[in-house]
């Protein structure tokens, strides 16, 4: 493909609920731009962007892909999403470096929440969207209804361009609402034919909403449209085009992805109204060196700067970088920095990626994106920039896993293996994170969901050989006393040379700090200070297990007072197990009990989900502590949890709100376990 100007170039994605048909759009837009022969279908396995193989087997996207192709002289960077809620980091990744939005829509199911979703996150980045309702060839579409669904959604943002015309079950064109003109379609392109009849009640109400739309990009047009005056072709395509590269006007298009039905029109659209990355006069904020701001612009004149927003590590190719330059030009065969990890870069070959096919270029100007592979330190959200001019862009900004499931090796010994594969995969995967629990003892994985870590798992196999099974993580209870108590803890054997002698009275009481605190009032030196320390080892020693189910002891204070020893027979092992007979005993006796870990949960819903959030917090034996209504309809709720009552949260609250819910849950203290949560913990620490 040839090198393109920075003016040529329009990155956009594709953003929306799962089985909206953003893959299929994806394919028949390389199609209508004739990058490929013939169509690929998801359910086939055989399209350009559903190339990874655990896509092929579950016939939809889990990572984002890209494709190039040009449209009148113009370079479209496609960037193809995942649309179900477990893979939102690939989501977050494009829409980083996304310049527009395509916000596809199913007819069948219309405003769906992937697209209120899309939406939101095209608003937190000010980036321009349109909205392409698919699968209208379908019978059971109500386009008008989608249409009302957005108008309340959305209010006046919303400017329909076309409207679909059917014969019979059909769909065969549509109008062209901006230019009141009928379109037919023909193969994969779309000319002008007669005007049907009877159309006028339908088209009105519709011109009224792209009215009302461009009336509310200036005064003077607002003017215009309280006068009752007609807007011209070109005020209306001037008005459109500020609007939408503003986001003050989403445009709404219709057609079928399946059978190419309007994609022509939709890259008309989008080489029409999407800019391009230099069509605004603004500059990219970028960090120094030195901690300070620097400025730069979309410009091949500018200093290097690019920001690396993907990472594919492939056990067998290596890893492979996605990156958007962002000023200057990139070229290969140059040494870079990477202010980031503080270190040069050797970029070898330039590539354009179509789907999984790697294209080589002789260079990339300011505004275009490509890959490279072989990068030694360089992880997704690094900024790869000039050695005379280093700075850092704005990284990319993750999602927090919220599910926890310890992993069980199916093989013995693979355990190193699993860490290593899974070290590998989180270089490509930001949004889940693998640790070993010291206390214990289990491989703790985190993730997004179910399918999250389902594909986690199924890729470890694939790429590294290790097979792996999930169940519940171990809670970290801890167990404390409640009285103060005085014992004795008393070691003596005799078996032939010298014997072992220790002996002690030790006072345990509660106290609030985690450790032990441990103090002596020895008098008459019935206890010699050289043993001090062996008898506070012991204790220390003694704690990591408790009596009840052998949990590890907090808030315990103990105080040595008095004892005895033998001068030949007594050491310093001794002690230490007199210490800890003392300690066995005295715990018993000073009313035990089981501390449970208690998080602090913040939810936040639509307001007509809080009733059920409430009543779900109270059957999870957690208190409420208040909500608070927040904009756009939502409300935080707050309230204390057990940990132990949240490992299935994160897909309980996704049921319960149809996953408009989110949450935030941070470990907030420890407090007593009631009598049977406390009984049931003690029989799962005996089996």
């Amino acid at each position: 493909m040839k090198l393109y100007d920075t003016s040529k170039i329009k990155n956009f994605c594709l953003l929306g609920h799962g089985n909206s048909g953003k893959t299929s759009l994806a394919e028949a837009m390389l199609f209508a731009a004739g990058n490929i022969a013939r169509l690929g279908r998801p359910q086939d396995g055989n399209t350009v962007m559903d190339f990874d193989s655990e896509e092929v087997k579950r016939k939809f996207s889990i990572s984002t892909a890209m494709a190039a192709c040009e449209w009148n002289g113009v370079k479209f960077n496609i960037i193809d999403t995942p649309g179900y809620f477990d893979f939102v980091g690939e989501v977050q990744e494009a829409i980083r470096v996304a310049d527009a939005a395509i916000i596809v829509l199913s007819g069948k199911s219309g405003l769906t929440v992937g697209a209120e979703k899309a939406w939101k996150y095209c608003e937190e980045r000010g980036i321009p969207r349109m909205i392409f309702i698919n699968k209208v060839d379908d019978e059971r579409v109500d386009y008008a209804s989608v249409l009302q669904q957005l108008k309340d959604k959305y209010g006046k943002k919303i400017a329909p361009f076309q409207l679909p015309l059917r014969e019979g079950d059909h769909i065969t064109g549509f109008v062209n609402i901006v230019e009141k003109e009928a379109r037919k379609f023909d193969g994969n392109r779309t000319i002008t034919a007669e005007m049907p009849e009877g159309l006028e009640d339908e088209l009105e109400p519709l011109r009224e909403m792209i009215n009302e739309a461009v009336a509310e990009t200036s005064e003077e047009l607002m003017e215009k449209y309280f006068a009752g005056e007609e807007f011209t072709l070109p005020e209306m395509y001037e008005a459109l085009r500020n609007g939408v590269s503003e986001g003050d006007i989403v445009p709404v298009l219709c057609g079928s992805a399946y059978h190419s039905l309007g994609i022509s029109s939709l890259m008309n659209a989008v080489h029409a109204y999407f800019p391009a990355p230099n069509s605004k006069d603004e500059f990219v904020m970028a960090a120094k060196k030195d901690g300070s701001t620097g400025r730069l612009k979309a410009d091949v004149s500018d200093p290097f700067s690019a920001l690396v927003f993907k990472t594919i590590a492939d056990p067998y190719v290596g890893k492979m970088s996605y990156f958007r330059v962002y000023s200057g030009v990139m070229t290969p065969d140059t040494t870079v920095y990477n202010l980031n990890k503080e270190t040069n870069e050797k970029i070898g070959k330039l590539f354009i990626l179509q789907g999984k096919k790697q294209i080589e270029v002789e260079k990339l100007n300011a505004g275009d994106i490509g890959a490279v592979t072989k990068l030694g330190k360089t992880g997704t959200g690094d900024t790869l920039s000039s050695i005379n001019n280093p700075v850092k862009l704005e990284g990319i900004a993750f999602a927090n896993p919220n599910m926890s499931l310890a992993v069980v090796p199916k093989a013995k010994g693979d355990e190193d293996k699993i860490a290593q594969g899974l070290l590998k995969l989180m270089e490509e995967d930001k949004t889940f994170r693998f640790e070993t629990n010291k206390e214990t003892k289990q491989q703790i994985l985190n993730g997004l969901g179910d399918q999250h870590i389902d594909v986690i798992a199924s890729k470890l196999k694939n790429k590294f050989g290790v097979e792996i099974s999930f169940e519940k993580p171990k809670v970290p209870y801890r167990e404390t006393i409640r009285k103060k108590v005085k014992v004795e803890g008393k070691h003596k054997k005799q078996s032939g040379g010298h014997g072992q002698y220790g002996h002690v009275w030790i006072e345990f009481e509660p106290c609030d700090s985690e450790t032990l605190v441990f103090e002596e009032k020895v008098f008459g030196g019935s206890v010699p200070k050289g043993y001090f320390p062996a008898v506070e080892k012991g204790l220390v020693e003694s704690m990591q297990h408790g009596v009840l189910a052998g949990y590890p002891v907090v808030g315990l204070k103990a105080t040595l007072l008095d004892g005895s020893y033998h001068e030949v027979d007594s050491s310093e092992m001794a002690f230490k197990i007199a210490a800890s007979i003392a300690y066995k005993t005295g715990l018993e006796q000073a009313s035990p009990v089981i501390l449970e870990p208690i998080g602090h949960l913040k939810v936040y819903v639509p307001d007509t989900y809080t009733g059920d959030i409430i009543g779900d917090i109270n059957k999870r034996r957690g208190q409420m502590l208040g909500m608070t209504p927040l904009e756009e309809g939502m409300t935080l709720i707050e309230g204390e949890i057990p940990m132990a009552e949240m490992h299935t949260y994160a897909s309980d609250l996704r049921s319960m709100t149809q996953a408009k819910g989110n949450f935030e849950f941070v470990f907030e203290r420890y407090q007593e376990a009631p009598s049977n949560v406390v009984e049931k913990i003690i029989q799962e620490s005996k089996e």
